[in-house]
């Protein structure tokens, strides 16, 4: 089973590991949420896109942030078009469905045929709405006060995922299975390259995959991820080029430097990407 959903992610664009493939195996299996942590750009994000294309479900994503509430995530009323009708009307109900907007959490539970909930950043939300996010999923239904108990409608797989920020709540991780997601061996980038890329020349995929490496060493503020190796074959291939040079890096650093320090910091140290060690 693992090994199907290892090839069929492939076929959607994503390389799982063996044991990262069993893994989302067991947690689509029973039900459980997957939390993935690891550095930004390693393909937490992707991976939640990728199974859901393989489960033929929607992707519905939960962007957290500092602050965040229950009503972001869950629901809200269309309050101007409530208060038009009321206004046209003193007959009717104004808390019906027609003016629910469900959120994130309540769009996934009412999906008939299920959803992949990609709960993204969890680690910028705060530790209540990490029990209140957790403690719906496990009971599969929201209430409504105006309108009651909505239950889910289809199976929900949620993949969370976190840059580390900040520690996790205890609750939190014994509720999920765990998976440490960190920076593919060059072996592996290039085969990830080549799998977005299966044209591409093998000495490009070999230069791009060095540079972006070797970037990330740098201490930058945003060190390249997998979409810049990815943006930077596709910006090189486009413009016609075989090989990467200095001057054509720099002609394309905004592929892979997206920060105004790390440009300022990069720039002028170009050369050091090719020098050999």
């Amino acid at each position: 089973m693992a090994e199907q959903l290892a090839r069929e992610l492939a076929n959607h664009g994503y390389l799982a590991s063996d044991e990262l493939a069993q893994l989302v195996s067991v947690a689509v299996g029973l039900e459980r949420p997957l939390l993935l942590e690891g550095p930004a750009g390693v393909g937490k994000t992707a991976l939640a896109a990728a199974l859901a294309a393989v489960l033929d479900r929607p992707l519905i994503r939960l962007q957290c942030y500092e602050g965040i509430d229950r009503a972001e995530a869950l629901y809200d009323w269309d309050y101007a078009r409530q208060l038009a009708d009321a206004a046209r009307s003193t007959s009717g109900a104004l808390f019906t469905e027609g003016y629910l907007l469900p959120r994130p959490l309540l769009a996934a539970l009412k999906t008939p045929k299920g959803a992949v909930l990609l709960v993204d950043e969890i680690d910028r939300a705060d530790e209540g709405f990490e029990a209140f996010l957790l403690e719906t999923l496990a009971e599969g239904q929201v209430s409504i006060p105006e309108l009651g108990t909505v239950r889910r409608a289809g199976p929900v797989s949620v993949v969370l995922t976190s840059n580390r920020t900040r520690a996790l709540s205890d609750a939190l991780r014994r509720r999920c299975l765990f998976g440490l997601l960190d920076w593919p061996g060059a072996t592996r980038e290039r085969e990830i390259v080549q799998l977005h890329h299966p044209d591409a020349d093998a000495a490009l995929v070999d230069d791009v995959v060095r540079v972006v490496r070797r970037l990330r060493t740098w201490d930058l503020v945003k060190p390249p991820g997998l979409a810049e190796t990815l943006d930077l074959t596709a910006a090189v291939r486009w413009v016609g080029w075989r090989e990467l040079t200095v001057s054509r890096l720099q002609a394309l650093l905004g592929t892979v430097v997206k920060d105004a320090l790390d440009w300022a910091a990069v720039e002028p140290r170009l050369a050091e990407l090719w020098e050999s060690g």
